[in-house]
């Protein structure tokens, strides 16, 4: 599927002639609790909003709970809107991501989590508009489902929102928290999407590319949040979201999602704090436990490759690089200082990790070596 894209300063106002294009006269507008008038969003699209009739469903749920989207669901249904505007975060593009997929189908949701292969319907047309610099999830065709503490991962090509409307200004007013935790998950996923098994050359360009501007202007962003650093990691964010959409991400995420359903830890403080040893790990890789069917070389080749992106001498040097971001950005690089203080608590993250996303790691894990990583960063 294809998507158009909006990227630049201002270009929220091209909403109102898509919607027009469309025909839309009935639009589903979910949001975020704050962040729809924060970043200035609600005022920018007012004059438009006023000519249509606006559904609106503000995400109130942490995650994209099943439940929460099974009531957007009937929201939408009576509604009976012509398009969908997904104004947030990850969660909630996720959201409406979700919300908009299963109500196109005919079976019920559980159905659809259980068999998402076959799922063939088609929502309704979906504009996301990001307003961090994070998830990247306006360039993907997944979308992240929590059913009680158990998450599961959507994949359809009719997810792909149609449209992605990134506009720099409505990240101005993020926190410096806020910056720092959404940037770091497009560190995260740039890493990743390079070393992923369903990597490929397309994937990898766009992971040197975000990785780049990560480089150039996430601690700007953090710090002193100029103009110019806040296009950068727009940019960086949905670039990583297309190197993500096609690689799928790996182990680092694949532990954080236990981390921030069972202890409340912000999604990218959750995947950055062990990203150090996995680089370490994966750099390890031997003939017997390679995951990806290009072999051990290439698989050293690429974190070579992330080791000069990052300015590294090698694998040390980079973790420490890594460690020395994550502090820079006001992070914290140990579990202790998030309350996950007992080996208890490590092995109940290592029992819950998912093992789809460590099959994509390019090394091989098993829940001993998962447990052992934990206690590094412990």
């Amino acid at each position: 599927m294809k998507q158009t894209e909006f990227f630049g300063e201002g270009s929220i106002t091209q909403l109102k002639q898509l919607l027009y294009d469309m025909g839309a006269k009935r639009i589903f507008l979910v949001t975020g609790k704050n962040s729809f008038e924060k970043s200035g969003a609600k005022a920018t699209m007012n004059d438009l909003l006023n000519e249509l009739t606006v559904k609106r469903y503000e995400v109130i749920s942490e995650c994209p709970d099943l439940e929460f989207i099974k009531a957007g669901m009937n929201d939408l249904r009576l509604a009976e809107c012509d398009a969908v505007v997904a104004v947030g975060g990850g969660n909630v593009i996720d959201t409406a991501k979700a919300v908009n997929f299963f109500s196109s189908q005919s079976i019920t949701p559980e159905e659809c989590i259980r068999s998402v292969s076959n799922n063939k319907g088609k929502g309704l047309p979906l504009v996301a508009i990001p307003t961090t610099s994070g998830s990247g999830s306006e360039a993907t065709h997944f979308a992240v489902v929590y059913s009680g503490d158990v998450k599961h991962s959507l994949a359809a090509e009719s997810i792909l929102p149609d449209v992605a409307i990134v506009d720099p200004e409505l990240t101005y007013s993020l926190s410096p928290y806020q910056t720092a935790v959404s940037g770091i998950d497009v560190f995260c996923q740039a890493i990743e999407s390079a070393w992923a098994t369903g990597s490929n050359d397309e994937s990898r360009k766009y992971s040197r590319e975000s990785l780049t501007l990560i480089m150039r202007s996430f601690i700007s962003a953090v710090k002193m949040s100029s103009a110019e650093s806040r296009r950068d990691m727009s940019l960086a964010s949905n670039i990583a979201g297309k190197a993500i959409n096609i690689s799928k991400t790996t182990a680092p995420h694949a532990v954080s999602y236990s981390m921030t359903r069972m202890f409340g830890i912000p999604h990218g403080q959750a995947v950055c704090i062990t990203l150090g040893e996995f680089l370490k790990f994966n750099y390890e890789v031997n003939s017997a436990d390679c995951n990806d069917s290009r072999g051990e070389a290439h698989v050293k080749c690429t974190i070579e490759e992330i080791f000069k992106l990052t300015g590294s001498s090698d694998v040390n040097d980079c973790m420490e690089k890594i460690k020395s971001l994550i502090r820079s950005a006001g992070l914290k690089t140990n579990l202790r200082d998030l309350g996950i203080d007992s080996t208890d608590k490590l092995e109940l993250i290592a029992r819950s990790t998912n093992a789809e996303r460590l099959s994509n790691n390019p090394r091989k894990i098993t829940q001993e070596v998962l447990l052992e990583i934990l206690k590094n960063v412990y």
